[in-house]
Order: structure tokens, then C-alpha cells, then sequence
């Protein structure tokens, strides 16, 4: 597609995704062709939390390897392809954009990986059931850049933290994540975006505390 380049995130070499030249002239030829209006194009994009997830899991791979992985939110899938690189035996990349799920099969096929694609809102759903169907370890790259979205994604992955799944969450530091309930896991140094992360310059991988 116009307006995508094959390259690779900065703290993620390893892999490679079509990203956006400019997302703001992306999206509008995206709602040109549609003829209506679209969600902004987040998965053409490799945000800062996605970023050290992923680096995360490339440098400990027995965080996933054998396990059934879901990413939650997954976008351009580069931490759904990081996990199945890392050895994970099943991986299920989950976004209800239906053009991220075409930039997901899109990106893990140009790395040579398998990846499922899952378009249900699962946090719709209670957690047990998804954990039963789809995963031992849910990933959340950047999940939580509104208020909405992380209000209604913290307790669903706190739940299935109490359920004894690995959760791993990526946080660039928009202030969305109680500390009380979180650890910081490990920090990688980012590249600031533009906008409200224009003065971001590191992400954290965290985890649940005492659950």
C-alpha cells in the first residue's frame, strides 16, 4: 500500500513491519478509499510500549517459549511476531481494527512466522475464558493511550494475572498505570513520537504486584 515502508523498530531490529510514512497523511487516504470515517491507524505505528515488550520477550524467551501467547491489542502485531520468534507454541494477535489484522498477517508473514488473528473485543469478555481458550501469557504492547481504554484493560489483565497467566504490559509513562498494583520489570530507552509522547523517552515492561 501507498504510504507504508518495510523497516524495522529501532529497539527492535530483529523485526520487520510495514509502518506509516506519515500517519496523518496515511490515514486520510485510508478514509478516502473507505468513504467514511476510520479509527486512526495505531497499527501503523511501532509505539514505544509495543517497543520494549517486544524487546523484552526477544531477550528472555522463556518468558513465552512452549506457551500459548496473546497479545492483547496487538496493532502492527510486533509483539505477537517477537513471541513467535522467542519459541511460543501458539501466538493469537487480538486488535478490532480489521486493518490492523490485515497489517498483522501482512507483517508476521514478511518475517516468517506464524501468527493467529482474533477480532473479538475480549475485554468483553471474563478472563478465565479467554486464558481457557487462547493463552498462558497475555502481552499488552500499548494498551493504554486513553483513559477509557486503560480503565476497562487493567482490571480485566489484573484478573487474569490472578489466574496465574504471565501478564506483561508495555508503558511508556502516560501516567495511566497505578503503581501500587504494578512492578517494573525492566526500562529500554525510546524514541520520542509526536503528540501527547513527544517528551516520552523511556518504556517500561511491568507486571503485577501481588496478585
Amino acid at each position: 500500500m501507498d504510504g507504508l515502508r518495510l523497516t524495522s523498530a529501532r529497539l527492535v531490529p530483529e523485526v520487520r513491519l510495514f509502518l506509516a510514512e506519515d500517519p496523518t497523511i496515511l490515514w486520510a487516504r485510508l478514509e478516502a478509499d473507505a468513504g467514511h470515517r476510520i479509527s486512526a491507524p495505531y497499527w501503523a505505528t511501532a509505539w514505544g510500549g509495543g517497543e520494549a515488550v517486544a524487546r523484552y520477550v526477544l531477550d528472555a524467551p522463556e518468558t513465552v517459549a512452549g506457551r500459548r501467547v496473546l497479545d492483547l491489542g496487538s496493532g502492527s502485531g510486533l509483539v505477537a511476531i517477537a513471541a513467535a520468534m522467542a519459541g511460543a507454541s501458539v501466538v493469537v494477535a487480538n486488535d478490532i481494527d480489521p486493518y490492523a489484522l490485515a497489517a498483522i498477517r501482512a507483517n508476521a508473514k514478511v518475517n516468517g512466522v506464524s501468527v493467529g488473528t482474533l477480532a473479538t473485543d475480549l475485554l468483553e469478555l471474563a478472563p478465565r475464558d479467554v486464558l481457557d481458550n487462547h493463552a498462558d501469557v497475555l502481552l499488552a504492547g500499548d494498551a493504554f493511550y486513553d483513559d477509557d481504554l486503560a480503565a476497562r484493560a487493567l482490571p480485566f489483565l489484573l484478573a487474569a494475572a490472578r489466574r496465574d497467566a504471565l501478564v506483561l504490559v508495555g508503558d511508556p509513562g502516560r501516567g495511566r498505570i497505578p503503581d501500587d498494583n504494578w512492578q517494573v520489570v525492566k526500562t529500554y530507552p525510546v524514541t520520542p513520537m509526536t503528540g501527547e509522547d513527544s517528551k516520552l523517552t523511556v518504556a517500561n515492561v511491568l507486571t503485577p504486584r501481588n496478585v
